[in-house]
């Protein structure tokens, strides 16, 4: 019986010709685009110079701060007021006053104030590069004392050297931190949305009324509906393990026998949340904004863009029964440090839960009318 149900379901994905080019297109134009904009690293900053001083000092800071590759000189303006008019008619976000007598200064007394005002109606943005111009203006500081000499061979100032190591992402790319959690959120859209729309599309077209006076149990009937799905997120992982290493040149660091275990177990878990909404809803257009609803909160607590540990006790609460967040975490823990299962068990756990809940939930909730 579950042969001639499978055959069904096949029959029905391949029959609509945008859903397999959904399955390969989907999972490529995410892990090919997304990566590229979701950059937390800011640059192209515009920058309003106001110079006071106009004096070999204050432009070789200026050009120090524009080669840094952070900031583009989009205004030099007379005054601050000015500059806040750049500021406010969003031409510059950062302003920098450079005060008279700024090289003076510098030469004879050694230290000088520079302000800098910075928009921050972005406050990420307006932070990082208030850091930027204060790492910037610190290594030029340090540049002229080496000119002054005051820092000689004859008196030996103590210093401390601070050698960072980065564990497990060495270079600091952002795109090994991201792609992997891209991945999960892939699997996410369509693992979930497609069955969310498999039994209310059967109910609109009429052939639910065939199946209910048919003797096919129940629990046959969801498992004919979610192996297929599960044959789809088995595709969609690999082809999404493909693109990392291709595109990316990422390779896990540890093995990928972890993962497709986790995979497999998510997939059964997110469509059969979804089969729970098609069973509750009437019509498509229901069952896709009523999953569209829950997928949104699932990815905004599942540390894709917001770690965990940032957010309010409450909302970290909440993410306990989030299924993203712990194969997020599966996906960051072996591509980056090589976990294994034994590391990995609450997560599994968890996501073990969530599949007989949910699948569970599907059962019970499909009403067979005979």
């Amino acid at each position: 019986m579950i042969r001639f149900l499978l055959e069904k379901e096949f029959k029905q994905l391949l029959r609509n010709k945008f859903i397999p080019r959904m399955i390969i297109m989907f999972p490529i134009m995410q892990l090919l685009i997304f990566p590229w904009a979701a950059n937390f690293e800011i640059s192209n900053i515009n920058l309003s110079v106001v110079d006071h001083d106009h004096s070999s000092y204050s432009r070789r800071l200026t050009q120090k701060i524009v080669s840094s590759g952070y900031f583009q000189l989009t205004d030099v303006s007379p005054g601050y007021d000015r500059a806040l008019q750049s500021v406010e008619k969003n031409k510059a976000d950062v302003v920098v006053e450079i005060p008279r007598n700024f090289e003076k200064e510098l030469e004879r007394e050694g230290n000088v104030k520079l302000m800098i005002a910075a928009n921050t109606v972005n406050g990420t943005k307006g932070g990082l590069s208030t850091a930027y111009l204060a790492n910037i203006i610190n290594g030029f500081a340090s540049d002229l004392r080496q000119e002054m000499g005051q820092v000689s061979r004859a008196s030996v100032v103590p210093t401390i050297d601070i050698v960072p190591s980065y564990r497990f992402n060495p270079n600091l790319n952002y795109k090994v931190f991201m792609v992997p959690a891209l991945m999960v959120m892939v699997l996410t859209m369509l693992c979930g949305f497609l069955p969310a729309l498999n039994i209310v599309g059967e109910k609109e077209a009429g052939t639910m009324e065939q199946i209910n006076v048919t003797p096919v149990p129940k629990f046959t009937f969801i498992l004919a509906k979610l192996l297929p799905f599960w044959i789809i997120g088995i595709i969609v992982i690999t082809l999404s393990f493909g693109i990392a290493w291709l595109v990316y040149g990422l390779i896990p660091a540890g093995h990928l026998s972890p993962i497709y275990l986790f995979v497999l177990i998510y997939v059964l878990a997110i469509s059969g949340f979804g089969l729970v909404i098609s069973n509750y809803s009437d019509t498509i257009q229901q069952a896709m904004f009523v999953m569209y609803f829950f997928i949104m909160v699932l990815i905004m607590l599942s540390g894709l863009f917001t770690p965990i540990n940032s957010m309010p006790e409450w909302a970290q609460d909440l993410t306990l029964a989030n299924p993203l967040r712990y194969l997020m975490q599966v996906m960051r823990l072996v591509y980056l440090k090589g976990s294994g299962i034994a590391d990995m068990l609450p997560q599994l756990g968890a996501l073990i839960g969530f599949a007989v809940v949910f699948n569970g939930w599907a059962v019970l909730s499909y009403k067979k009318k005979n």
